[in-house]
């Protein structure tokens, strides 16, 4: 836990830069608002509801200072069957019960898992997600969708983002192009897409309600699974893409705590007639490239959010799209790792696997957890195979053939018992037979079940066995489920 002293410092720390990379983030929010409540199923307002609560609340109750949290397409598409089989009311249902579920594993302390995830697997995640970024724009560059004008203002766009720096840092670029080409196309009456396209924005504040559902065993097996998904996917978008803010800011964060505020800014979200969230990496990255650093800029998204929405609709209405598709496309650009490209030559091949695949796993299916699940799996198993190679079993017998004795060096595991059998010749039957295991570790019940297994084989050939050098953790572990002092010992072994 931090202390008020640093919590304030994170709330005051940056106070213009803050406001003004909040301003940007919010005309950015608006559109994915839109188009992630019509993923959903729901009234745009759903998505521009829960932008703003879910900003405004984890601003509060986060672990992130910085990182922007509101509806995203990863939770969204979670939830267009629920609504589409049983409504609304349902989704806020479940909304409600995946941020209790979050606030569960925050508790639980769940967030240590992210030590699993490997820097391939972060390095595939942001690359598809740069790429996810840039395809969700291709709608919006459409030649039969759009004006040619569009692609003019969109390259104007890019050169404000990039070229504007140059002269002056104190007003963020991506605020600048939204000003600069909205007066353009407001002055001159260009026919170009505007936000106002996307849907109709709400022109009154949300309310508190209750779902409007029965409370029974039967509306729980509805929800839960859905609930169960969206807290995991939710989760886990936002703890990666606090590890990113971590890494661009130079900074740390508390990983369990950014669970505790997901969930409770989820719970709150789904009593105001909004769906659930998570943490954004195109925005938390627009955040920081403008400047924004503490609590305030993510409170200030979401307040600037809603009041763009309900009293300055019209205006935010007119905004072109051309204008946000410039932002998100130079944060596309940005958020690609360029030397991942590079370094596939130069980097080990099993971990230019893990990258590659978990790129083509999240970018297939739309679905980062089954990205970033494929990463981690493939980075277990080529890391087994690793250790298993460092393993070896060297032999020695006494002069005259009597005791025989077996070195077993590096760590015993089930990647490594079929070679840790091959090495025994239980043929030979010496009268002694000693198993030294000083160098080596024994991790799990495949390795117990290979050691009980060679004593028992050797006992059967009339060898006396003994097991010398185990250290303290390799004991305990072995004293609790070896059983082959234990009568009947084979026949159990066997039996499974």
């Amino acid at each position: 836990m931090i202390s008020f002293s640093q919590y304030r410092h994170q709330w005051t720390c940056n106070i213009r830069a803050d406001l003004l990379s909040g301003l940007v983030v919010a005309l950015a929010l608006i559109p994915e608002a839109i188009a992630f409540s019509i993923i959903a199923g729901v009234d745009p307002k759903v998505g521009l509801y829960a932008s703003f609560s879910i900003a405004m609340i984890i601003a509060i109750t986060g672990g992130r200072p910085g990182m922007i949290s509101a509806a995203t397409a990863a939770t969204a598409v979670l939830m267009g069957t629920l609504v589409k089989d049983h409504g609304l009311q349902y989704l806020l249902a479940a909304t409600v019960l995946a941020g209790l579920l979050q606030i569960g594993a925050g508790f639980l302390r769940l967030g240590y898992v992210m030590r699993f995830v490997s820097r391939s697997v972060m390095t595939g995640f942001v690359n598809a997600l740069a790429i996810l970024i840039f395809m969700a724009q291709l709608p919006e560059l459409d030649p039969s969708r759009v004006p040619v004008l569009t692609y003019a203002l969109v390259a104007a766009g890019l050169a404000i983002i990039y070229l504007f720096p140059r002269i002056t840092r104190v007003i963020p670029s991506p605020l600048v192009t939204i000003v600069a080409l909205t007066l353009l196309t407001f002055a001159f009456g260009w026919d170009v897409r505007t936000v106002g396209d996307m849907g109709e924005l709400p022109d009154t504040l949300p309310v508190f309600l209750i779902p409007d559902i029965p409370l029974t065993l039967d509306t729980l097996r509805i929800i839960f699974p859905y609930s169960v998904a969206v807290a995991v996917v939710g989760l886990l978008e936002s703890l990666m893409t606090q590890q990113i803010v971590d890494d661009l800011t130079d900074t740390s964060s508390d990983r369990n705590q950014e669970c505790i505020g997901q969930g409770i800014a989820n719970a709150a979200t789904g009593f105001i007639g909004s769906m659930a969230g998570c943490a954004m990496i195109g925005q938390s990255i627009i955040n920081v490239k403008s400047g924004g650093r503490g609590r305030l800029s993510t409170f200030a998204a979401g307040t600037f959010l809603l009041f763009m929405v309900v009293v300055l609709g019209d205006v935010v209405g007119r905004i072109p799209m051309a204008a946000l598709v410039s932002i998100m496309i130079m944060v596309s650009i940005g958020t690609f790792s360029w030397s991942s490209i590079k370094n596939l030559k130069e980097h080990p091949r099993s971990s230019s696997v893990v990258m590659l695949a978990t790129v083509f796993f999240v970018v297939y299916t739309h679905n980062l957890a089954i990205g970033v699940l494929v990463g981690v799996l493939l980075s277990g198993i080529f890391f087994a195979g690793k250790i298993a190679q460092i393993f070896r079993v060297t032999t020695s017998i006494s002069p005259d053939g009597r005791h025989r004795t077996y070195k077993i060096e590096g760590q015993l595991f089930f990647a490594s018992v079929e070679d840790f059998m091959k090495a025994f010749d239980f043929k030979e039957a010496p009268e002694k037979v000693t198993i030294d295991v000083t160098r080596a570790h024994i991790w799990d019940v495949s390795s117990i079940a290979a050691l009980d297994m060679a004593v028992l084989k050797f006992r059967r050939e009339g060898a006396e066995v003994d097991i010398l050098g185990m250290n303290e953790a390799s004991e305990t572990i072995v004293d609790k489920l070896a059983i082959h002092d234990q009568p009947g010992a084979m026949e159990k072994l066997l039996g499974h």
